[in-house]
């Protein structure tokens, strides 16, 4: 009986992935309960109610779920290095424009003296 409910079970879950089948624990409970008690009437048995207390996932799949949100984290921490570094050079472009048009400003307002070329200009 065990490998029939098994066998219920898995095809009530296996075109889901696992978020969805833990949001419809409930409709493969019922799955399980219509299949199982339509085998076992045969025999004289009626199955009243069937609950699925909770859904545990092979080592194969925790270690796939594992590495995803692995490579997710790792992923994001590119990320946010790289708009860090964004941040840091918009920064730094902002403060040579503070720069160079306070100089520029200086050597227009004092006579003979002027604003020596930058490697942007």
């Amino acid at each position: 009986m065990e490998t029939y409910v098994i066998s219920v079970i898995r095809d009530s879950v296996a075109k889901l992935n696992v978020d969805v089948a833990y949001e419809r624990k409930n409709e493969i409970a019922k799955a399980v309960e219509k299949e199982l008690g339509k085998a076992m009437s045969d025999y004289g048995y009626e199955i009243v109610r069937t609950l699925i207390v909770d859904i545990k996932l092979d080592l194969c799949a925790r270690q796939a779920i594992r590495k995803i949100a692995e490579e997710r984290k790792a992923e994001a921490e590119k990320i946010l290095q790289i708009k860090r570094a964004e941040g840091d050079a918009k920064f730094k472009k902002a403060i040579e424009d503070v720069l160079r048009n306070s100089g520029l400003n200086f050597s227009e307002k004092v006579p003979g003296t002027y604003v020596a070329p930058t490697r942007d200009t």
